[in-house]
């Protein structure tokens, strides 16, 4: 981690010593002037609001979380590449120092001698002369260019007030004030559109106010005092002599002033109650740790959306087939929350973690860990820090003695020496399946009174709990979390996992992505499996199954559809090089359809995705080579499989203005991490895996996947919503009208709460048998009957990646959301609706599944919104099959852009006398089908929608 030094300065108000106070790098992100003195930044707020800053500087900044805010500030030196995350409503800025220079800086060893005319033996830093003429091009050149360079557009310039530590008179602070106004003015001259913030600063403001945005000061309420290592309370003197700063530069240079302060950092109550102090006084705050290490909590407050999950799961189970992915994740994603996973058995996570993490489940296999002492300091730590913990299964530690009184446990004597009864259960626990108590598994504890018990077992004096709700959290011990049911290999949960996890970990009420819906219709993507594309057709009609599918299938219903191959199946290097003549030209056909997206799956079609990494070589005791297709003269070649097939494809098989999007995963869709970020590497979204299998047969929600997988950075995998007909027909054995019983997945996925988007998933060889086609076009009748929005594969899998990042956050009363623009749907928990009046990218609401809340549909990545009870007056689209954007609300009027992929059409609520025009055209009705223009379905219709007073 670099030195962190702030450079700000806390003045005594009578007299002119400074003192260092803070140990951070700070830096600050563009504040929107007034309209008369400059534009707003693209994704700027309406002066109407504040802008929202956050100051970062550990190393890999969570940009999930700092997303949230309008400005966010940088180390340069943290690793973040600003290219990398261009959200035009998130402005990264970095810090940068002026008055002093740290030796570790790359163009300190460039600065001549001459002109380092002190120190700042706190910092082990060199003050620089501001005075050298040739200073401010240096400056220039060396500090702000190669930042530049690296997609910086804003700074903060730190150290304005070094000087005074060498000055020995006061025409010597003059010079050097007139060789900062130099170096602003430099700065300005060759970047004009350089956003700049100012450290204190105060003595040059009236040179240079018109060339900055904002300037900030540190610790109005609270601050740090660096060398006694102790936050302090500012007192009520220098508080007013900083508010006296602040009324000069608001009144007099109409700039935004920021105050940067301290709290301790698990105390977010502290922090959240300073920040209500300065933001009631107009001024911009941000109240974190001392090292800026936190996201702390400023004009706005983000709400975390990670949960980490501590497993130990065996080194011979992939994270894939764990019970804490298989099972554990998807309730929480449901709730709106990512999911990272811990290995017990290595380095837990570090610091306090309670700005990113809302909470921590703890799922186990063994009621002790090996290095259980580590471990279970680490728990109290955690909860000494703040976040609360859900034990789910085992705890991994004894929980008597000191563990014991710090969960608030009390150890019961003895054992239970005959079956145990159930005396008290809360109606969570007996979801899918009855608590069935098992004595070998009793842990012998019992709540205290400020703790809920949710099951309570007796078996004569004997008598514990086995579930409940603490002050820390809360724990469900086996077997009462889920029941394992062997002899049929399906699972059971016996606690209700939302209520649960919900209680357990006091999540609070927030909006929360979701993947499945969009402007109220659920989602449908639909994509193939290219396995059988040289089979034949065992019906008359067609030569090939593939070719069944395009007349029947793809041409029949001409949905949007992702349909991939294999090269090692269809070209002349793979296999059957005979029959590429016959199925290049058919996939060049299918490719050729307007409604069809290009994927690839694979050149050999991998089975065991873990034996394609070169130290897996000697796990195979039938051959390295046996596990993928037998293409003659092949061995295994990870970027053969991928960046290989892509190009392929590419140059023989798509028509121009196509191009590869996405790779399904072939075999057991397990790859290995190395394997995901090729994929990406290559420009490919990835897909498949994760087995949601509920069926009448399997009616549980332990079968539903979570969204994806994050095997790593940079190496998430997005699981297909649904499974392939390969395993409703018992692995291609029959029966083959199999496949038809996903409409029982489809339905136990929507209601009476909605999990999924609807996924029709299958195999090119559905195309080669009779009974498969007919079960085909049952499932598509049925889909197409459904309100169902039609995208492509590519569109979810770019959802399921926004939904890892969305940021959520709450100014007072106002919900804040961001994201990427390709998720745009959120629900509001309860029967609350969005005020559609003061908010900002809303386009409608509906009502959510099972009275679980309501859909907000937004029109892009960005969204303010308050809800309330009383029903909005003004239009909005309840309803539409197609993609929004560029929202913009005037009293009973709005004006959006409208395209879509499918029969797409808007049905508009709300008002009353509306009347819609389309490109101009005025339409019938509110209910308005849009037809897709003469160029593309791609291009974006003009809607006006007017309504009475």
């Amino acid at each position: 981690m670099p030195r962190i030094r702030g450079g700000l300065w806390a003045r005594c108000r009578l007299c002119a010593c400074i003192v260092a106070l803070t140990a951070s790098v700070f830096g600050v992100g563009y504040v929107a002037r007034s309209q008369a003195q400059a534009p707003a930044a693209p994704g700027a707020p309406t002066t109407a609001q504040q802008p929202s800053i956050a100051f970062y500087y550990g190393a890999k900044p969570p940009v999930a979380e700092l997303q949230a805010f309008d400005m966010v500030v940088v180390e340069p030196d943290s690793g973040f590449d600003p290219t990398q995350h261009a959200l035009a409503s998130t402005q990264w800025l970095s810090y940068v120092s002026l008055g002093e220079v740290l030796p570790s800086r790359s163009y300190f060893k460039s600065i001549p001698q001459s002109w380092l005319i002190g120190g700042n033996t706190a910092w082990n830093s060199h003050v620089v002369d501001q005075a050298a003429p040739e200073w401010p091009a240096f400056y220039v050149d060396q500090v702000i260019t190669p930042l530049w360079q690296r997609g910086f557009r804003g700074f903060f310039l730190d150290t304005l007030d070094s000087y005074q530590l060498v000055a020995k008179s006061d025409d010597d602070r003059r010079k050097q004030e007139a060789g900062m106004v130099a170096v602003i003015r430099a700065i300005k001259a060759k970047y004009p559109e350089a956003r700049l913030v100012l450290n204190r600063g105060f003595e040059i403001l009236p040179q240079v106010h018109t060339l900055v945005q904002a300037v900030a000061f540190e610790s109005l309420f609270r601050g740090w005092d660096q060398g006694g290592n102790r936050f302090t309370e500012v007192s009520a003197s220098d508080r007013d002599w900083l508010l006296g700063q602040a009324r000069t530069i608001r009144e007099s240079y109409r700039l935004p002033v920021i105050s940067i302060d301290y709290c301790p950092p698990a105390d977010r109550a502290c922090a959240r109650n300073t920040a209500a102090q300065i933001k009631a006084l107009g001024i911009i705050p941000y109240v974190a740790d001392p090292a800026l290490s936190q996201v702390g909590i400023g004009q706005i407050e983000v709400m975390p959306r990670r949960i980490l999950m501590v497993i130990d799961t065996p080194s011979d189970i992939s994270l894939d087939d764990s019970s804490a992915n298989r099972i554990g994740a998807m309730p929480l994603n449901y709730l709106g929350y990512s999911v990272e996973y811990a290995h017990v058995s290595q380095q837990l996570p570090e610091g306090v973690l309670n700005d990113r993490y809302a909470g921590i489940v703890v799922w186990l296999n063994n009621s002790i860990v090996p290095n259980q002492a580590r471990y279970a300091q680490w728990i109290r730590q955690q909860m000494d820090n703040g976040i609360r913990v859900a034990f789910m299964g085992r705890f991994g530690m004894s929980v008597d003695g000191a563990m014991g009184q710090a969960l608030g446990l009390d150890a019961v004597r003895g054992r239970a020496t005959r079956e145990l009864e159930i005396v008290s259960r809360d109606p969570m626990i007996g979801f899918e399946t009855q608590p069935m108590p098992d004595r070998r598994e009793a842990v012998s504890v019992r709540v205290r009174d400020d703790a809920r018990s949710l099951l309570r077992l007796r078996a004569g004096q004997y008598e514990v709990d086995a579930a409940a709700i603490t002050r820390w959290g809360g724990y469900v011990l086996a077997p009462f979390v889920v029941m394992t049911m062997d002899d049929v290999n399906q699972n059971r949960w016996v606690v209700q996992p939302l209520d649960f996890l919900r209680q357990a970990l006091a999540l609070q009420p927030m909006p929360v992505p979701d993947v499945t819906t969009e402007n109220g219709r659920r989602l449908m993507l639909s994509h193939i499996d290219g396995d059988g594309f040289a089979s034949r057709a065992e019906f008359p009609g067609a030569q090939y199954g593939a070719d069944a599918l395009l007349k029947d299938i793809l041409e029949r219903y001409r949905v949007p559809t992702t349909w991939s191959v294999i090269e090692g199946e269809i070209a002349a290097t793979g296999m059957y090089p005979q029959l590429a003549p016959v199925l290049e030209p058919l996939a060049r056909k299918i490719y050729a359809l307007p409604y069809v997206e290009v994927a690839s799956h694979t050149f050999s079609h991998p089975y065991d995705w873990a034996r394609t990494l070169e130290k897996e070589k000697d796990r195979s005791t039938a051959g390295y080579d046996s596990f993928h297709l037998e293409i003659p003269g092949y061995s295994m070649d990870l970027d053969r499989e991928i960046t290989g097939t892509r190009d392929y494809i590419n140059q023989n098989l798509i028509p121009p203005g196509k191009k590869v999007k996405v790779l399904l995963w072939s075999g057991d869709c397990q790859p290995p991490a190395e394997a995901v970020r090729k994929a990406y590497a290559a420009g490919m979204l990835n897909m498949n895996g994760g087995d949601t299998l509920i069926s009448r047969s399997n009616p549980s929600w332990t079968a539903i996947a979570p969204i994806g997988l994050n095997k790593g950075e940079g190496a998430f995998q997005v699981f297909a919503p649904h499974q392939n007909e390969n395993i409703y027909t018992n692995e291609w054995s029959g029966p083959y009208y199999g496949f038809e019983r996903v409409i029982e997945t489809f339905e136990m996925t929507d209601k009476p709460i909605r999990f999924k988007p609807l996924n029709i998933y299958y195999h090119t060889y559905s195309g080669t048998k009779a009974a498969s086609m007919r079960a085909l076009r049952k499932v598509y009748d049925y889909a197409m009957s459904q309100p169902v929005m039609p995208i492509y594969a590519s569109d979810y899998i770019r959802k399921a990646l926004d939904f890892q990042t969305f940021a959520v956050a709450r100014d007072g009363d106002t919900w804040i959301v961001r994201g990427a623009g390709d998720l745009r749907t959120v629900r509001v928990p309860g029967q609350a609706t969005p005020q559609l009046a003061g908010s900002q990218g809303v386009v409608g609401f509906s009502t959510a599944n099972g009275g679980q809340g309501t859909y907000v549909h937004l029109d892009g990545g960005t969204a303010r919104f308050r809800v309330g009870s009383n029903t909005p007056a003004q239009p909005y689209i309840a309803e539409a099959s197609g993609v929004t954007r560029n929202l913009v609300r005037t009293g009973n009027s709005m004006r959006f852009d409208f395209r879509g992929d499918y029969k797409p059409f808007f049905r508009v609520a709300g008002g009353s006398q509306c009347r819609v025009t389309v490109d101009g055209v005025a339409q019938r009705g509110t209910r308005v089908e849009v037809a897709a223009s003469e160029q593309s379905s791609q291009t974006f219709r003009r809607v006006h929608v007017d309504c009475a007073e």
